[in-house]
């Protein structure tokens, strides 16, 4: 019997195709090529000015940060609810993550738990498109202007949702997607640093190359900083997942729809949310099931698992993990 995956890859003739084309012809002049094609079509997809290919989500949220000049003493709030990966590089920052609560249906930030954790230090706001949904983005929006705040958007889960006709990734000031191979765009590995802010853009593109100013030729460094870039070949499968996106997004929301509908009428079974104003691309079907259906997840995963049904629990909230006992607030 085939397993039935949680997640995972599309890959047709055209990703190959590129891929090869990357592989036998992605050096010398041509080494830029596909990353710069990736980047231009994606930016257009997303509707944003900048797009920076990058080996990773966590790789764009770090450069967000360091882009900004946060650091040492500033304190930077992220959902409780999350990977660890959207708050890890606050801490690679030297800045402190404060966690807080998320919205019920929406599993994202929830507005006036932000409010909550507000000081004196505040210099950023981390939101999660966690699931492919999105938060109260009017919500974030007026409480970042109030306090001064910038909003960094992890949407790594959430290419091509949108909140208002706008995709996620344009509701931050700077945001981050990953194209790791469970996502909707895939490349294996691979991230994106989008903005409009043409000065965020120009401080991440030369903090990405070691310290190097763009289209420096004599490796003169300015400064200390990373080795953030995307190979060809990764860009080359990205480029054909982008020309692929209605597709892709498409088989997404088809693919929850026959959960929605096989389970419509099962008590006690919440699944993904899309409020009013709001389109889901609902990276993974997620359900949580209320404790008078007597069967928590690891008694579910057990029997899906004979079933041949790959799952995975939930996020466990951040402040919970062993990485930050002592660490955060």
């Amino acid at each position: 019997m085939e397993r039935i995956p949680i997640a995972g890859p599309s890959i047709t003739q055209l990703e190959i195709d590129y891929a090869a084309d990357a592989a036998a012809h992605g050096w010398y002049d041509r080494a830029g090529e596909y990353p710069r094609r990736f980047e231009k079509a994606f930016a257009s997809y997303i509707g944003v000015k900048h797009a920076v290919s990058l080996p990773s989500c966590t790789s764009g949220l770090h450069l967000a940060l360091a882009a900004l000049d946060i650091g040492l003493g500033d304190e930077v709030i992220v959902p409780d609810i999350t990977w660890i990966a959207s708050s890890a590089p606050i801490s690679y920052v030297g800045a402190t993550p404060v966690f807080a609560d998320v919205d019920k249906k929406t599993w994202c930030l929830d507005a006036e738990s932000i409010r909550a954790c507000l000081t004196e230090n505040t210099r950023a706001i981390l939101s999660v498109d966690l699931y492919g949904g999105l938060p109260d983005y009017d919500a974030l929006r007026a409480i970042a202007d109030e306090h001064g705040l910038v909003i960094i958007e992890d949407a790594a889960e959430a290419i091509g949702s949108e909140y208002r006709n706008r995709k996620a990734g344009t509701h931050g000031d700077v945001a981050a997607f990953s194209f790791h191979g469970s996502k909707t765009f895939a490349t294996g590995e691979g991230g994106m640093f989008v903005t409009n802010d043409d000065a965020l853009h120009a401080r991440a593109m030369q903090l990405r190359d070691h310290g190097r100013e763009p289209g420096d030729v004599s490796f003169c460094n300015t400064e200390v900083a990373y080795k953030y870039k995307m190979p060809p070949v990764a860009a080359a499968v990205g480029l054909g997942q982008v020309e692929r996106a209605k597709e892709l997004v498409a088989r997404k929301r088809e693919i929850f729809a026959w959960y929605s509908e096989a389970l419509e009428n099962v008590e006690g079974v919440t699944l993904n949310h899309e409020p009013p104003n709001t389109k889901n691309t609902y990276w993974m079907a997620t359900a949580i099931l209320s404790s008078s259906l007597d069967w928590p997840k690891e008694k579910l995963m057990a029997a899906l698992d004979v079933e041949g049904i790959d799952s995975r629990p939930f996020f466990r909230p951040l402040s919970s993990l062993p990485a930050y006992d002592g660490q955060a607030e």
